[in-house]
């Protein structure tokens, strides 16, 4: 599920902003003997306002929206600054970055390329697969490694996409990573940490209370949740006292938000987001998953830097 605040909203942000600057080019064309003014570095805190000003003047956010700018800083390209923008309302938020020239003239929003380097490659080194969930063989040549929150409908969609399609690839890895929308799905922290603990208890037994949970999504609420928990467990061949103790405790909990910190330092906003190989898919959808898989399957060679 995605953290945007409303389609007319936050989600404009995705889009391509036009130039930061409101001067005009000239209606004729200059002397050639004019030469253009040099580009000036324009203090910090003055780019960071002019960046929110904007914003709120070409999205219509009045006072009820909370806009958070900056801190800014170097971009991968000379002259321009790398920019965060928050943007929260009613208590759900929605961020992208920037990029910002130094002179405060110029705002671009979308993905700057080096054609140079594996484009995939930073996203594979920061996964960490080892002690996560996973099914399929250890030494498999696609990974796809699955971001999700129980509470989520669309990672319930993704859910019964997998179980489709996965006997199809028997020689596919598949990693689930946590990563619980809190601010808009109250007890899925709740029942990350439950399938924490049943991966801690008994590996195998992860699956099927990943399962159970899903199946069961509807009939979860913030108020039965700890008993769900228990009583979906129980179903899955785990201990319920174990499982009581372990919910009590801080290792789970922590191995949950190490997911959590990983996934912001990928820049997930939306559950569910898939890796395949690195290569990222927000969503989940099944045609552009197979894709992906069966691109990596047939024309690729392992990677080196996937994660083991």
């Amino acid at each position: 599920m995605s953290l945007r605040i409303s389609r007319h909203v936050v989600a404009l942000l995705l889009l391509s902003a036009p130039n930061l600057g409101a001067q005009s080019r000239p209606a004729t064309s200059p002397k050639k003997s004019a030469r253009p003014a040099p580009a000036t570095t324009v203090p910090a805190a003055g780019i960071e306002q002019k960046i929110e000003a904007y914003l709120r003047n070409i999205y219509a956010w009045g006072p009820s929206f909370q806009v958070k700018v900056g801190p800014l800083k170097d971009a991968s390209v000379a002259g321009f600054y790398e920019v965060p923008v928050q943007v929260t309302m009613g208590g759900q938020s929605d961020s992208t970055v920037v990029l910002v020239s130094k002179d405060g003239r110029y705002l671009f929003r979308g993905d700057m390329q080096d054609m140079t380097t594996d484009p995939l490659a930073a996203n594979r080194a920061q996964i960490r697969l080892a002690n996560n969930p996973s099914k399929g063989p250890a030494d498999a040549r696609v990974v796809v490694v699955e971001y999700a929150d129980f509470q989520c409908p669309s990672c319930r969609q993704l859910y019964q996409t997998l179980r489709a399609i996965e006997p199809n690839y028997p020689q596919v890895r598949v990693v689930f990573k946590d990563f619980p929308l809190t601010q808009v799905h109250p007890w899925a922290m709740t029942a990350a940490i439950a399938c924490r603990c049943a991966f801690m208890e008994k590996p195998d037994a992860f699956w099927k209370l990943h399962d159970l949970i899903f199946d069961n999504q509807e009939f979860i609420s913030p108020e039965n949740v700890w008993q769900k928990m228990l009583d979906l467990a129980g179903r899955a061949g785990l201990n319920s006292e174990i499982l009581r103790t372990c919910l009590a405790s801080q290792q789970a909990t922590q191995a949950v938000l190490a997911n959590l910190k990983e996934g912001q330092a990928l820049k997930l906003t939306n559950t569910p987001t898939v890796f395949v190989n690195g290569r990222r898919l927000a969503g989940g959808d099944r045609t552009f998953l197979e894709q992906f898989i069966q691109y990596e399957l047939t024309t690729q060679p392992l990677p080196d830097h996937i994660p083991r």
